[in-house]
């Protein structure tokens, strides 16, 4: 059975049993602790924890899932995987155990004719908590599980929590006996290789308090409402289905393996290291697919980080497995190919895919060349100084900066015949991690700080937001926070966090920064707003500060916003769809918005592309928007299904978290999105939209930055002033500037050029001279001086190569000349056949010369440079040269 029938039967079972089909969430988790979505019960954890009301008593789905503690696991065991899926069944309050568990014996045991999966009963081993009578009586009696198949674990093993103060309760695992070949009998408590788990049933029933680990925590007593979260292994179950001996085998990976295969030539099987690197390829490949399938880009940080490394890691494999050039785009349609089954956005969204999955191939074969000529100068410099061991920041700086995984280092170095510190490269990783983690602990404590707001969504219910349509209007305190903490009133001075029950003000969100404005109070108190916040799903927080008297919760208010700024701030919105769209008609449908920001008068606009975007394409693009103001389009929002709004063809942004009903912005026939935020009436009332210009802000990510309306204008007026003030200077009329200027700047260059020749030809006259000048040490004719600051690199290479070719008679010869250039020394030294033959190289002398500078250098044993810091060890330097050439002739 493949996988996307494993999934539709998974989904389709549990609907005709009364469960809402959920769509899989996008794996940019919603939660500020984590990056990424790594279980199925994410998505709903605002419903567990209360926060937000389910949309049914019993939901299903098939949620997408990526961990990576263990990413360099991966591939070296057939356990490992960064990407999979988690079907889940959930009940808010609706059933409990007895449901959860004879609903998933069902769905296992029942025929694959009448929709199940067909597993044999006789097969199957359920784990239960040590104390958990209940669960172990329900599968006894009610499901007619033998008791010797059913054994009891502790609470490492089978008892659930989300690791904070919160819900918490037992589970019931289901495993499957894969039979003897896996090892030997005595049920999942003896051999989890060989009864392999594939269904855990977590029954909410308590509430725990704050503790370390799994084990160490209190328990606080019932939930009120006791919930059901599941999770079944989408992959691990199509292994038992297909008949695979690991999820390597089954058919969403194995085809990419059977790619790599084909393009390398490495049968997957034939040895084990090459297998590992197979494994990473298609296990890699797949995940970065499916990330930036949900508008993840590669990046230096944060979830871009991952996709970075993920990817890096499956290219490099695959020149391990003897790849020379692009293999990216071939693996990347395999997958598309076989995910797309089960997600058809990424058949919709191939082109992107492919683009940005091969801008980051390109930027790494790149940085691989970098690199690799980074780690020959730190080999050059070890073995120079006699060392063995390539020091272990050498090795970080390589992953750290050039992408370069341990064991590339380790293998590269072992070429040249050095050992790599891995404890030193580890001490540093695990630094960097435990910063990482230190700041991932530090956010956990997000959730304690929103019990204030949560109290106030509670008792109060959601702000009714009237700002569409409103800008002023009359509302409730519902809700104050003096200091982060409730309180019942706030006096003139005090920072204050504002609950209404209904507000004007738009809070920030979808690109769009929060209004500002005023609240009165019937007493005469002022409440001076600056931001607008939501922390909590339909709660908008106004934070400011009480000018005038005081305030009180339950005091009736009049709400205001500032009105010139808010027009201001929706201009700039209309112009960032109209933008988007013009994009997308210039590049295509990659051309995908990856954020936003509008602000009074100007707006930023990110959007996928491997490329800047040429100067033509730009002029065309900023036309058709001030075109589309001209026509005087008018600007409509709807509110309708997220179904009825794909229909509709509305855009939505990558990353964003849609409920089942959207709001849809329409300008005129020309773009059509998903958005929240407030917008013009009519494209008319924009006036006129200025593009600066656009940039890369990261791997296949440019920026927009425009200025709308009144600022718009007077930033041409300024332009304006200086096109004539630029013509006054050069005399001519403003089609003229460009030839006219380009030819000064030409006249400029050619001037520029012959005061280089001069000054060249001035510092090789010197080369006479300072031949005659050569002493002799030890039947070496050694030169050495320091010409005039200033002189290039260039220019002292020369002179140094003319000042040994001046050295007639088949003398051994050593020349080294010093200058200053920008504030700090800099040396070439050269050598002749003769003067090698007697062990003088030059890259030897240099590092010697730029030790005493307080720098670095190195190059060929006829000619090195090198350079330092403190021009006054000059000097000093020369000296260090003349003790080498004196030791060693």
């Amino acid at each position: 059975m493949e996988s996307a029938e494993i999934r539709r039967r998974w989904l389709s079972f549990f609907e005709e049993r009364g469960h809402t089909v959920v769509p899989s969430a996008s794996l940019i988790a919603d939660d500020p602790t984590l990056l990424l979505v790594p279980a199925g019960m994410v998505p709903f954890k605002p419903y567990f924890l209360g926060e937000v009301k389910p949309p049914a008593p019993r939901v299903t789905s098939v949620q997408k899932c990526v961990r990576t503690p263990d990413i360099e696991e991966v591939g070296k065991t057939t356990r490992h995987g960064t990407f999979f899926q988690m079907c889940g069944n959930f009940s808010f309050g609706d059933y409990f155990k007895e449901g959860a568990i004879t609903l998933s014996w069902e769905l296992l045991t029942s025929s694959v004719e009448d929709g199940g999966f067909g597993l044999d009963p006789e097969r199957l081993w359920i784990t239960v908590y040590l104390d958990d009578d209940e669960a172990e009586r329900i599968w006894r009696e009610k499901v007619g599980v033998p008791a010797e198949r059913i054994q009891r674990l502790g609470k490492k093993d089978n008892f659930w929590s989300m690791g904070v103060p919160g819900p918490c309760g037992p589970c019931s695992e289901i495993n499957y006996d894969r039979g003897p070949e896996f090892g030997v009998e005595g049920g999942p408590a003896v051999n989890d290789e060989r009864y392999v788990e594939i269904w855990n049933l977590v029954f909410m029933q308590y509430e725990r308090g704050a503790g370390d680990g799994k084990e160490d925590f209190p328990i606080l007593g019932d939930l009120p409402s006791k919930n059901i979260d599941t999770g079944l292994g989408l992959e691990r179950l199509a292994m038992i289905l297909q008949g695979v001996q690991n999820m390597y085998e089954t058919d969403t990976l194995r085809v990419v393996m059977d790619k790599a295969t084909e393009l390398t030539g490495v049968r997957y099987g034939a040895e084990h290291g090459s297998d590992v690197s197979l494994r990473v390829v298609a296990d890699h490949i797949r995940t970065s697919v499916m990330l930036i399938g949900d508008g993840v880009t590669p990046g230096n940080e944060g979830r871009g980080y991952v996709l970075r490394r993920i990817m890096r890691r499956a290219v490099r494999n695959m020149r391990l497995l003897g790849a020379t050039g692009p293999v990216v785009k071939d693996l990347v349609d395999v997958v598309i190919d076989t995910m797309g089954q089960q997600y058809s956005e990424l058949i919709t969204d191939r082109k992107r895919i492919e683009t940005v999955a091969l801008a980051e191939e390109a930027a790494f074969l790149k940085a691989l060349k970098g690199g690799t000529n980074i780690l020959d100068t730190a080999v050059t410099e070890t073995k120079a100084a006699g060392g063995s061991v390539l020091a272990g920041d050498k090795a970080f700086l390589l992953h750290d900066t050039w992408g370069f995984p341990i064991d590339l280092t380790l293998e590269m170095a072992a070429e040249q015949g050095l050992a790599v510190d891995e404890e030193g490269f580890r001490r540093l990783m695990k630094e960097q991690r435990d910063r990482a983690k230190a700041d991932a602990r530090a956010k956990k404590t997000g959730h304690a700080d929103l019990s204030a707001y949560r109290e106030v969504a509670d008792s109060s219910g959601a702000t009714d937001f009237t700002g569409y349509t409103t800008t002023e209007g009359e509302s409730v305190i519902v809700g104050l926070l003096v200091d982060g903490v409730s309180s019942p009133a706030a006096s003139e001075g005090d920072e204050v966090e504002v609950v209404l029950d209904r507000t004007p003000f738009y809070a920030e969100g979808g690109g769009q920064i929060a209004d500002q404005g005023r609240i009165r109070l019937d007493t005469g108190a002022v409440i001076e707003v600056r931001d607008v916040q939501k922390p909590v799903p339909g709660v908008h927080v106004h934070k400011g500060v009480v000018q005038v008297g005081e305030v009180t919760v339950g005091a009736p208010a009049y709400a205001s916003i500032d009105v010139k700024r808010r027009r201001a701030i929706a201009r700039a919105h209309s112009a960032t769809h109209l933008t988007h769209q013009a994009l997308r008609d210039a590049l295509g449908p990659t051309a995908a918005q990856a954020g936003s920001e509008n602000q009074p008068g100007r707006f930023r606009f990110d959007f996928g592309s491997p490329n800047a975007v040429p100067g033509t394409v730009m002029t065309d693009v900023e036309q058709k928007i001030n075109d589309v103001l001209a026509r005087e389009l008018d600007v409509q929002a709807e509110v309708m299904s997220i179904d009825e709004a794909k229909k509709q063809g509305a855009i939505a942004e990558f990353g964003e978290k849609y409920g089942e009903r959207v709001r849809v912005v329409t300008i005129g026939d020309f773009s059509k999105e998903l958005c929240g935020g407030t917008h013009v009436h009519n494209t008319a009332q924009l006036g006129l939209v200025k593009l600066l210009g656009e940039s890369s802000i990261g791997s296949g990510v440019r920026r927009i930055e425009a200025l709308v309306g009144v600022d718009a204008y007077n930033f041409l007026a300024k332009e304006h002033t200086v096109v004539a003030q630029l013509q006054e200077l050069v005399k001519g009329r403003p089609e003229e500037l460009p030839e006219k200027i380009a030819g000064m700047l030409g006249k400029l260059k050619d001037a520029e050029k012959e005061i280089e020749k001069f000054r060249a030809e001035k510092v090789l006259q010197a080369a006479a001279g300072l031949a005659e000048s050569a002493k002799d040490v030890r039947g070496v004719a050694l030169v050495t001086g320091q010409v005039p600051d200033g002189t290039s690199a260039d220019d002292l290479r020369r002179l140094v190569l003319d000042v040994r070719g001046r050295i007639q008679g088949g003398r051994p010869a050593v020349v080294a000349l010093f200058t200053t250039a920008n504030g700090r020394p800099l040396t070439v030294i050269a050598t002749n056949e003769a003067a090698r033959e007697r062990g003088l190289k030059a890259g030897d002398l240099v590092r010697a010369a730029a030790k005493t500078l307080g720098g670095g250098g190195g190059g060929k044993p006829d000619v090195a440079q090198g350079g330092g810091q403190d021009p006054e060890a000059i000097g000093a330097a020369v000296s260090a040269v003349e003790r080498l050439v004196t030791e060693t002739a």
